[in-house]
C-alpha cells in the first residue's frame, strides 16, 4: 500500500523565480534613499519578511526612518512588485518543477505551499497551478519567520501529517533551516555550498527522478 506523505514547497526560487521582480521592486525603493542596492545584497533577503527585508536595506545605507516613512515604503515595494506580476503565467514556473506535482498528484499525495510572501495566492492563480495545492500557508498566516518551522507545521498540520513525514522542498538557508528544526526531510533547490545544511540537494527539479521521489514517499 502507497504511504502517504506530506510535501510542502516554498514559492520564490522553488516554484517561481520571482526573486528578480522583488529585487527590481526594493532597488527601487533602495536608489530613492541613495543606497547601492546590489544583487548580492538581494540574497540576504532570500526567506526573510518584507518588514525585515526593508530594515536590512536601511542598514546597508546606514539610514535611521521612522515608522511612517518604513510604512509608506513598504506598502510602494508591494505595488511596484505587484506591478511586475501583471503578465505573469506558466512561462514563469522554474523547469522541472510542474512534472513533480503532477507525479505527486498522480501518487495521491497532499501538497501545501509553505512561503514567506503574501502574494501567494495570486501568484499561484496566475501561474495555473493553485488547484495542486491542498493547503497554502502564506506570510498572511504565520507570526514568525524562517528559520522558524511555524510555516511549515501549520502546512503539515492542514495536510493531517506529523512533522517527521514531511518533505520540504526550500531555496534558502533559512527556510531548509526552518525544515530541520521542524523534524522534516529538507531537500534544497539550488547551490550545493550555500544549502550544504539539507538532507538532499538539487540544482534544480529538472535532476529529480521520480524513482527519489518514491524513496521519499516509501521512507
Amino acid at each position: 500500500m502507497e504511504k502517504v506523505k506530506a510535501f510542502i514547497f516554498d514559492l520564490d526560487g522553488v516554484i517561481v523565480d520571482t526573486a528578480k521582480y522583488h529585487f527590481l521592486a526594493w532597488k527601487k525603493i533602495a536608489n530613492k534613499l541613495n543606497i547601492d542596492f546590489t544583487h548580492e545584497h538581494n540574497e540576504l533577503l532570500k526567506g526573510v519578511s518584507r518588514v525585515r527585508s526593508l530594515d536590512i536595506i536601511l542598514e546597508l545605507g546606514n539610514i535611521n526612518a521612522s515608522q511612517e516613512d518604513k510604512d509608506k515604503w513598504l506598502v510602494q515595494k508591494n505595488e511596484d512588485y505587484l506591478s511586475y506580476l501583471v503578465d505573469m503565467d506558466q512561462s514563469e514556473i522554474l523547469p522541472g518543477v510542474l512534472p513533480v506535482l503532477d507525479y505527486l498528484k498522480l501518487k495521491k499525495q497532499p501538497i501545501a505551499l509553505g512561503s514567506a510572501s503574501k502574494n501567494a495566492r495570486p501568484i499561484l492563480a496566475k501561474t495555473g497551478i493553485l488547484d495542486y495545492f491542498d493547503a497554502i500557508v502564506d506570510g498572511n498566516d504565520v507570526s514568525n519567520a524562517k528559520p522558524d518551522p511555524e510555516v511549515f507545521l501549520i502546512a503539515a498540520q492542514l495536510l493531517h501529517t506529523a512533522p517527521q513525514d514531511a518533505i520540504v522542498f526550500e531555496d534558502s538557508v533559512a527556510g531548509v533551516q526552518a525544515a530541520n528544526i521542524g523534524n522534516m526531510t529538507s531537500i534544497g533547490i539550488g547551490d550545493t555550498a550555500t544549502l550544504n545544511e539539507a538532507q538532499f540537494i538539487f540544482k534544480d527539479f529538472t535532476h529529480i527522478e521520480t524513482s527519489f521521489l518514491d524513496q521519499l514517499i516509501q521512507k
